[in-house]
């Protein structure tokens, strides 16, 4: 795929209401809908444009998706017109085994559901809610009850750092096929989260990268892009496993866009610089000439070490946590503890 004409993935954040109250939620989620939220006439509109691009894979996320009433015929749409149809619903009495079901029939092809922490106690005290664990293992089991292919994604900050290996174990015998790890990206509630350190990332890459060779099940990195440059510097030293991702390198506006509740388009749902809105400008438009998703297409725009990294063209950093750090999109990415070739010849 050319990804300056077309995004690999779409996240289409349906609605901002749900009823958790996440510590690191990015939308400051809150339990109603939020006024100007995309009615089901455009929502249906968006979808086609993102299928006439020639988008392979559409996220309904949220807030909770499944309060949106339209969901499922949402998700019906998307598969009429050819994607591969993904959703997110939070751990509340919402999702029960008639919502599985339910997604199930209308054509989903993958659930995800969040899993942060190897205890019950230290998830739900991440997710802000009393049984959201429980919830969630019930979840995946309703799921395999349909053969529903089950996702996993967890937040990596401090908060579990030193339980990397305990929730490794979990995620190994839920029976899942895709575990998307993401590295916390300080914005909405998460920017008063402690992230990690650019060594403790290196240290938590090893073990993504011993557990991806190990393992049946996709393992996928969001927000760590320097991940790919960790990957292919153990490549070099020997066998590699999957990690799950797209044939090119995608990151924020390069392969990927992000569609918030209100039309508003973004490179990413955790850089929060607006590209258009798909009420005055279509998708294809907003993604193939903003000049902020051009300027994030191009490695060589990059500044600091990323700028001069031989890694910058499968990687790029986080954009989104360069922003988020230092007001910057093209900053370096401040979590990497990597050192260009060019600065030791310098």
């Amino acid at each position: 795929m050319d990804f300056s004409q077309t995004p690999f993935i779409a996240i289409w954040e349906t609605t901002q209401a749900c009823d958790l109250a996440c510590v690191h939620c990015r939308a400051e989620a809150q339990p109603l809908p939020l006024p100007g939220e995309l009615t089901h006439g455009e929502g249906l509109a968006l979808i086609n444009e993102i299928a006439e691009l020639g988008t392979k894979v559409l996220v309904l996320s949220g807030g909770d998706p499944l309060k949106r009433a339209d969901l499922l015929d949402l998700i019906r749409h998307g598969k009429s017109r050819g994607l591969r149809m993904a959703t997110i619903p939070a751990a509340t009495p919402l999702l029960d085994r008639g919502a599985v079901d339910a997604l199930k029939a209308a054509g989903l092809d993958q659930m995800a559901l969040s899993l942060d922490a190897a205890t019950p106690e230290d998830h739900d005290r991440f997710r802000g809610a009393a049984g959201a664990f429980e919830k969630t293992v019930a979840a995946i089991q309703w799921a395999h009850d349909v053969e529903l292919p089950v996702q996993i994604n967890s937040v990596m900050s401090r908060h579990n750092v030193d339980d990397v290996d305990r929730l490794v174990e979990l995620v190994r015998g839920l029976g899942i096929v895709f575990w998307e790890v993401f590295f916390l990206v300080p914005v909405g509630r998460g920017a008063q989260l402690p992230g990690l350190s650019a060594e403790q990332y290196e240290q938590v890459f090893a073990k993504l990268y011993h557990v991806a060779q190990q393992v049946r099940f996709i393992v996928k990195i969001t927000e760590a892009p320097h991940f790919r440059r960790y990957y292919y510097e153990q490549r070099l030293q020997g066998p590699s496993g999957t990690i799950g991702q797209a044939p090119l390198a995608v990151n924020a506006g390069k392969g990927f866009v992000f569609i918030a509740y209100n039309g508003e388009v973004y490179p990413s749902g955790f850089l929060p610089l607006s590209c258009g809105n798909i009420r005055r400008s279509p998708l294809r438009t907003i993604y193939q000439t903003s000049p902020l998703m051009q300027a994030l297409r191009d490695p060589n725009r990059l500044k600091g070490r990323c700028g001069v990294c031989e890694y910058r063209a499968i990687c790029g950093g986080s954009r989104s946590r360069a922003y988020a750090l230092t007001g910057d999109p093209l900053a370096e990415e401040p979590c990497c503890a990597y050192q260009p070739l060019a600065f030791h010849s310098a």
